[in-house]
């Protein structure tokens, strides 16, 4: 794909050639001198590969929305090796690390804008790198595909209960097949939201209006890198990718776990520091443990008045602990848990 009016991004690539190809997307960058005179151009390098082999579904495979969600990023180059063109039946892209500056720059959002990658859709080719990076995709990419599967994690300051998570599609018919990627994932816990974060400006949104279904992780995270997530999940893509057909064999042998189905609740009904002075949070509960409504979760202790009695951390909602705050040092405003509830249809 040359520059083409739909994006100025390029690439050396025919993204419809058949056989497996290695390379790279050129985002195209200026340069300035001290003065803030352009001086030149230059490109950042966006990793991409692409697997053809015939007639079949499309899939994109995507990490690195943000820069600093580590596990989808190895689980993702560790597929690229081990891929043939002749294990693929249909088309297959990657992009492991797809906000390529925030992963450079081991951050979550783009040292380029600040962009976050997964508020910026549907983009603009005439827009900052990252609204450009985000063109990108919904033009050029989720066009070409049937399914998008994007894994991340918490970012340093949050820790997930690993799971696999599907939005409630807007058309009910086909919440049975969110619940089939889901189940083949094959994951302990499987998430069902009723809206994105991001809503129309996530990847989500962008599925949407390209028709194509989505599926998402959360990986861990706090700055680090979780062995037994990365295990559990690398061979959950692996049977995704055989459960909608672009793979001629199974990737895995491994069966997958039994999937326990929760739904996140509303912001407003997760566990918040509710004290002005800021403190160290001792946490009572940890990822996966259920609590009930007015149980106390932790408690905040004041180092600058060590003899101050701590301030108790209520929860105002039952359910599970589907993820928790990294930073001891808490305060007013801050979730230090975000709870699931068992989903029912």
């Amino acid at each position: 794909m040359d520059t083409t009016p739909n994006t100025k991004i390029w690439t050396d690539l025919d993204l419809d050639a058949e056989g497996k190809q290695i390379g790279y997307f050129r985002l195209p960058l200026a340069v300035h001198d001290r003065s803030g005179d352009d001086v030149g151009y230059s490109f950042e390098a966006i990793p991409v590969v692409t697997i053809r082999n015939g007639e079949g579904p499309g899939v994109l495979l995507m990490a690195g929305s943000h820069g600093n969600e580590y596990e989808g990023q190895i689980i993702l180059m560790k597929l690229i090796r081990e891929l043939r063109a002749e294990d693929v039946r249909g088309r297959i892209i990657i992009l492991p690390g797809a906000n390529a500056p925030a992963v450079r720059a081991d951050r979550r959002n783009s040292p380029l804008d600040d962009g976050n990658l997964n508020r910026k859709f549907p983009g603009d080719p005439d827009g900052d790198p990252t609204s450009m990076i985000a063109h990108l995709i919904e033009s050029e990419l989720l066009t070409r595909v049937d399914y998008a599967f994007d894994l991340h994690s918490g970012s340093l300051s949050i820790e997930y209960l690993p799971c696999a998570v599907v939005a409630r599609p807007s058309d009910p018919d086909r919440m049975g097949d969110a619940l089939d990627l889901l189940r083949a994932f094959g994951m302990p816990t499987g998430m069902i939201i009723e809206h994105s974060t991001g809503g129309n400006r996530a990847l989500i949104g962008a599925c949407r209006r390209q028709n194509v279904q989505h599926l998402s992780t959360e990986l861990g995270g706090g700055g680090g890198v979780s062995r037994a997530a990365i295990d559990i999940a690398e061979h959950g893509v692996m049977r995704l990718l055989h459960h909608v057909g672009v793979t001629r064999r199974p990737l895995t042998e491994r069966p997958p776990l039994d999937c326990r189905l929760l739904k996140r609740v509303p912001s407003w009904d997760y566990i918040y520091a509710e004290t002005s002075e800021r403190g160290l949070f001792e946490p009572f509960v940890g990822l996966g443990d259920r609590v009930e409504a007015g149980q106390t979760t932790g408690l905040i202790h004041f180092t600058t008045a060590p003899w101050r009695e701590p301030q108790p951390v209520i929860a105002k909602s039952g359910g599970v602990i589907l993820c928790r705050r990294i930073p001891a040092r808490t305060g007013l405003g801050d979730c230090v848990f975000v709870l699931g509830k068992d989903w029912t249809s």
